[in-house]
């Protein structure tokens, strides 16, 4: 049996004529950039995400970076981030001439380590950037008590986890600003790169949107640099297909989860697994299904891989000790549940249209599996 990480076929099967008659809608405006179909995504986000704004932009890497840009980052300044994540966290800060600090995660969940933070901030914190790895949000009432106390502000990576809550407060609605992602593997995923900001604050929100068009408040008129980074109309209007669809597929993802954990939790393995870890008063959007596996991972991800089951690490390297960082002057060993996590996790195969078959043969597998002392 062949079971991929992902696989994004069937559901292009259901939407396919929805899809092609949204692409058409927009070759027949010839309104590209910045149409009409993008002003219905973001009114359909900021109500979905329980907030007043959401401004379109080019990625989740654009929206980390406009969110540190309209916050008034700049050369000298100091973000406390999680370096267990997509490297996009931690670039959107460099880019600025600010400084990551990376600060260890829970063992747990995977999210930044709330009770760590404090100890991190010094003068030149300007931010905390959360980042809700997997679909599950990060504590975030400790998190904001924090940033409260030290009149930080917080911005929210939530590329992994659009319709996630914490406490019934969906990502992107608690910090400063919410940045998600629509890159074509996610819960909700483009055609390409896609991205969104999502705030509350309306003075931020203009200028966010000032800022996506190269700082112009009106056209032609700069009032300060920004960047190019609007949302194109073919990428808005394949999202508003989907976006109906998106609370059926985040629930479908839960019970496919659920199902893993029921197989697994029952299973008679050769080898210790840890799985997923769900806080209480959260609803987890499992963009992914991650296991932990100390000491076998990598063979057992092998394992898997020759038997037709996809299998990936997210992530193999945590930012701190990648080479780009290396002026930051961190060390292996200098965050430890970091390293651990990136030596230990595996993504197992989730999508909503993953079948039961699929998940038991995936479950059969790793049973089967018995390293070698």
């Amino acid at each position: 049996m062949n079971v991929p990480l992902l696989d994004l076929k069937p559901q292009y099967a259901v939407l396919r004529e929805s899809l092609r008659a949204a692409i058409d809608r927009v070759i027949d405006s010839q309104q590209f950039v910045m149409g009409a179909e993008v002003g219905m995504l973001e009114e359909s986000i900021a109500s979905y995400s329980q907030t007043k704004h959401a401004i379109g932009c080019a990625s989740g890497s654009d929206a980390l970076l406009l969110a540190l840009m309209a916050l008034d980052v700049k050369q000298g300044d100091e973000v406390i981030t999680s370096p267990f994540t997509f490297f996009a966290t931690g670039a959107a800060i460099a880019r600025l001439g600010a400084r990551p600090v990376f600060v260890d995660i829970d063992p747990l969940t995977y999210n930044l380590d709330h009770a760590r933070v404090e100890s991190a901030i010094t003068q030149k914190t300007r931010v905390v950037l959360p980042v809700h790895i997997y679909g599950q949000c990060a504590d975030m009432d400790a998190l904001l008590a924090v940033a409260e106390r030290h009149g930080l502000q917080l911005v929210e990576d939530a590329a992994q986890a659009i319709g996630a809550e914490d406490k019934g407060r969906r990502a992107g609605s608690m910090g400063s600003v919410g940045c998600f992602s629509f890159y074509p593997s996610k819960n909700l995923g483009a055609a390409g790169d896609a991205g969104m900001l999502t705030t509350n604050d309306d003075k931020l929100a203009d200028r966010l949107k000032a800022l996506r068009l190269h700082g112009a408040a009106h056209e032609f008129e700069h009032k300060e640099l920004g960047i190019n980074s609007r949302l194109d109309s073919l990428q808005a209007a394949t999202l508003n297909v989907k976006f109906p669809y998106l609370e059926g597929w985040s629930n479908e993802r839960a019970r496919k989860a659920a199902y893993y954990t029921e197989l697994l939790k029952g299973a008679d393995l050769h080898f210790p697994v840890a799985l997923p870890f769900v806080r209480e008063e959260v609803r987890h959007i499992f963009h992914q299904y991650v296991i932990r596996v100390p000491k076998y991972r990598d063979t057992l991800s092998q394992y898997l891989k020759e038997r037709g089951i996809g299998t990936k690490v997210y992530y193999p390297i945590p930012l701190h000790l990648q080479e780009c960082f290396s002026y930051l002057g961190y060390r292996e060993g200098a965050l430890p549940e970091s390293e651990s996590a990136a030596r230990e996790t595996m993504a197992l195969p989730m999508f909503p249209e993953l079948s039961q078959t699929q998940q038991e043969y995936v479950v059969e597998t790793i049973k089967s599996f018995k390293p070698r002392a």
